[in-house]
């Protein structure tokens, strides 16, 4: 099978299809520069993504990778999880080797963007395609004379068989915050994380690889530049209350986020920052 880039129509957003030679494919929206799709060598979709998610300019689409940025969540001045999952980026490369197919997605200051964030940046993202295993980058530039400081992740929303049966090793000892218990500091004491009810935490400082247990093959998550992960599934009240999720829609999805989230990220004028989260089946 030969390397293809393909510009498509998903479900009415422009998006780029890439295909490696090897037969991996993944989806990118141009909305968000939003990972929809990712199934690898041996086939399967990876990525959880909700039939109910709207699909249009200006709303965040539920599923896959979504790009939080400039500020995580609802803590501070920026609409929940900022802005850059619902503004359009721009496609400036697509490069193809002989295992691997590479698309990257820029996004950069306007006057919309600075309205609710006064920062000048260029901010991008990679992503790497090849075998069973798949590469997600985002870098900022600082492009502006005052340091800039902002919270990231990659929302990434693991498909999995059932929830209740998904498993989620490497993060016994480490230190979290249960979102659910008013952020309350925890210490996991479990050898895996099992799924039996609301999971909101965030696991600053984390160990730099988990292994989920998705039902359908082990996934090795890792991470650079990232310090934090993030694991969430809302479960069936919270389930049930969100417009674009299928009331048992939680049962077929965690998700293991990358995250710069438990303290701000600072970048100086001139300077840059990188964080990566890498998927590999095993």
């Amino acid at each position: 099978m030969t390397t293809q880039f393909d510009t498509i129509d998903f479900h009415g957003l422009p998006a780029l299809r890439m295909r490696s030679a090897d037969g991996a494919s993944a989806i990118v929206t141009m909305h968000g520069a939003h990972v929809v799709s990712w199934q690898p060598k041996r086939g399967g979709e990876r990525l959880f993504l909700s039939e109910r998610s709207p699909f249009a300019t200006g709303k965040p689409i539920r599923g896959g990778i979504p790009v939080i940025f400039p500020q995580f969540g609802p803590d501070g001045p920026l609409p929940r999880h900022g802005f850059a999952r619902t503004r359009d980026w721009a496609l400036v490369d697509q490069h193809a080797g002989e295992d691997f197919a590479r698309g990257i997605w820029q996004l950069t200051n306007t006057a919309d963007t600075e309205a609710l964030w006064p920062a000048a940046f260029t901010a991008e993202i990679t992503v790497l395609l090849g075998g069973d295993r798949l590469d997600v980058e985002l870098a900022v530039d600082n492009t502006g004379t005052a340091s800039i400081s902002f919270t990231a992740a990659l929302h990434t929303y693991c498909k999995v068989r059932e929830v209740e049966l998904a498993t989620l090793d490497g993060l016994e000892g480490a230190r979290y915050r249960d979102q659910t218990q008013g952020k309350r500091l925890l210490t996991d004491g479990d050898e895996q994380l099992v799924v039996s009810g609301e999971v909101d935490r965030l696991y600053p400082d984390a160990p730099p690889e988990q292994v989920l247990g998705t039902g359908d093959g082990k996934l090795i998550l890792t991470r650079e530049g990232f310090p934090d992960i993030v694991v969430w599934n809302p479960w069936e009240e919270k389930c049930a209350a969100l417009a674009d999720m299928a009331p048992d829609g939680f049962r077929g999805m965690l998700c293991v986020e990358a995250a710069a989230a438990a303290k701000p990220v600072i970048v100086a004028p001139g300077e840059s920052w990188s964080g990566r989260q890498s998927f590999e089946l095993r």
